[in-house]
């Protein structure tokens, strides 16, 4: 049996959570939702801050949640093993709060009075950690190259900028966050390590 270091449990409990909110919301109808969603006049007016992080686990359907739960444990399996539970999480969450936040910025920013959802921005942020990984890490992953990453995530923006009714500055956001904590945790992994030399 293999050590639960090496097992995806965060990504697993990630999905787990994202599918169990899903099923609340279909029994619940509204109320999940209306407490949940994320805009500026919530956000900004009501001091509802929680919304940033609840929006995160509320997607709008079935194909919605299975997109983004799909890549989450396939991409955040890969990297949970790479980096560890603890960081892998921190990573995830920093990611989808600095998408949600952009995308509050953005709102406000053009006086758009609509709700986001989904985890799309924190998923988003695993590409910024694989592409910050691949670049800063100094380890080798295998199948892995800056150039894939690279390919990947330019595919994933112009699929959301030719989509409709998806919230852009959120994935941008995302990777963007994803990118720079990740980039920042390599550099502090890689002065550890020497340290240890």
């Amino acid at each position: 049996m293999r050590s639960l270091k090496y097992q995806p449990v965060v990504s697993t409990v990630l999905v787990a959570l994202n599918a169990a909110v899903f099923v609340l919301c279909e029994f619940t109808g509204d109320l999940l939702y209306s407490a949940g969603e994320l805009d500026i006049i919530s956000v900004l007016v009501r001091g509802e801050y929680g919304r940033i992080l609840w929006a995160m686990f509320l997607h709008s359907g079935i194909n919605h949640l299975f997109n983004n739960m799909l890549i989450l444990f396939f991409l955040g399996s890969m990297i949970e093993k790479e980096v560890g539970h603890i960081r892998y999480g921190v990573l995830y969450f920093l990611s989808g709060i600095g998408g949600n936040l952009l995308s509050l910025y953005s709102r406000a920013l053009h006086g758009d009075p609509t709700a986001s959802l989904g985890a799309s921005g924190a998923v988003f942020g695993l590409d910024g950690v694989l592409l910050a990984m691949v670049l800063f890490s100094g380890r080798k992953m295998e199948n892995v190259t800056p150039v894939r990453v690279l390919l990947m995530i330019v595919y994933s923006l112009y699929s959301g900028f030719t989509g409709r009714n998806i919230d852009n500055a959120a994935h941008v956001g995302g990777l963007l966050t994803g990118f720079m904590a990740a980039g920042i945790m390599c550099l502090f992994m890689r002065r550890g390590q020497r340290r240890a030399d």
